[in-house]
């Protein structure tokens, strides 16, 4: 299986899945009339990143995972949503980011070398072991995290809205 397939079309697929579950977690403050920064703030746990900083990092693992398959620096994107809408829209932005991306761009990708900064560590990795042991994983981490906040704070979601359908 190419790099390409194992990589951009799971994550883009997971960002739309992603995007439903925020969307039944934005009609279910309006039903319960909760003020939608209750749930954005939420966390599973006081050292644990919110709901929007959880589906801000995963977009983010997404479009820095893109860019540098490319062999390109990835762009820098503010963190600055604070509504379901906004966190929807960077989805999209990311999601559009994804689908311009074409298998060709990934020639050689699965044996360079990328390097970067998580926090005080400079990490590095071919291509491949970056999507599979880095991006893959980080992703997952944080897009379930954002959806089991949802959850637990009483979002009728399952297993299916996880998966996206």
């Amino acid at each position: 299986m190419a790099l390409y397939d194992e990589f951009v079309p799971p994550l883009s697929h997971g960002l739309k899945g992603l995007s439903s579950v925020l969307a039944k977690g934005e009609a279910h403050a309006a039903a319960k009339k909760i003020d939608p920064s209750v749930l954005l703030t939420s966390r599973l746990y006081p050292d644990m990143f919110n709901l929007t900083r959880q589906v801000q990092v995963a977009c983010d693992q997404a479009r820095r995972g893109v860019f540098r398959m490319k062999g390109q620096e990835p762009d820098s994107v503010p963190d600055n949503e604070s509504s379901f809408a906004d966190l929807r829209a960077r989805i999209a932005s990311t999601v559009a980011a994804l689908d311009a991306v074409k298998p060709a761009d990934f020639a050689g990708a699965d044996g360079r070398t990328i390097t970067f900064k998580a926090g005080p560590a400079e990490m590095s990795f071919t291509g491949t072991d970056y999507i599979r042991r880095w991006i893959l994983p980080n992703f997952y981490f944080h897009k379930t995290a954002a959806y089991a906040i949802l959850r637990h704070s009483g979002v009728e979601i399952g297993k299916a809205d996880f998966l996206g359908g």
